[in-house]
């Protein structure tokens, strides 16, 4: 009776990390937003690595997205910041646990104050966003960008609430969004 080798088969050498994995997938969920100008989305990850809330920036539910501006006008007609419904907000909202208490919440853009106050109140601990945002050139709206950006910072950090981290790629993993592009894809380089 001959004895068959056997073959050796080894693991691969590396596999995206949690942190990869998770930001990956708020990358995936902001293509989900029609938003011309900017694409966010949100993963909220429980303790055991399980995700339990995903959102996207988007009109709120019901809504026809027609019937609601895309623009940054200075009236309610044209404002779509009146309207939209943060990524941070929609995970929260469509978390698929009761509590998300000592969950951490994966952003793809640094949240603003209104997404603080939500994800304080749910109870997250910690956040990792990818970016912070674009920095206006207009010298009002770039003090108001600054100024929402220290609330942001103020209220997780006060008693440390929420730890607050920038996504670092371990081996230089990139996510963006092409704006650019007519199709506004998303694209990860590993």
């Amino acid at each position: 009776m001959e004895e068959q080798a056997k073959e050796t088969i080894e693991k691969r050498s590396w596999n995206l990390d949690w942190d990869e994995y998770f930001m990956a997938l708020a990358f995936l969920s902001a293509q989900r937003s029609k938003d011309p100008k900017t694409q966010v989305g949100a993963c909220i990850v429980n303790k055991d690595n399980r995700i339990v809330g995903m959102g996207y920036n988007d009109m709120p539910n019901y809504s026809k997205d027609e019937d609601f501006p895309w623009e940054e006008a200075q009236t309610a007609e044209g404002n779509k910041h009146l309207y939209v419904c943060h990524a941070e907000l929609n995970a929260v909202v469509n978390k698929i646990q009761a509590d998300v208490g000592e969950c951490r919440m994966f952003v793809t853009l640094f949240p603003c104050n209104e997404c603080a106050k939500i994800i304080i109140q749910s109870g997250i601990k910690e956040v990792i966003y990818y970016n912070k945002p674009d920095i206006p050139e207009d010298d009002k709206k770039k003090q108001q960008k600054e100024e929402i950006r220290k609330a942001t910072e103020k209220m997780f950090g006060y008693k440390d609430i929420v730890n607050l981290r920038p996504y670092k790629p371990k081996r230089g993993t990139d996510f963006k969004i092409e704006r650019k592009d007519p199709e506004c894809r998303a694209e990860i380089s590993l």
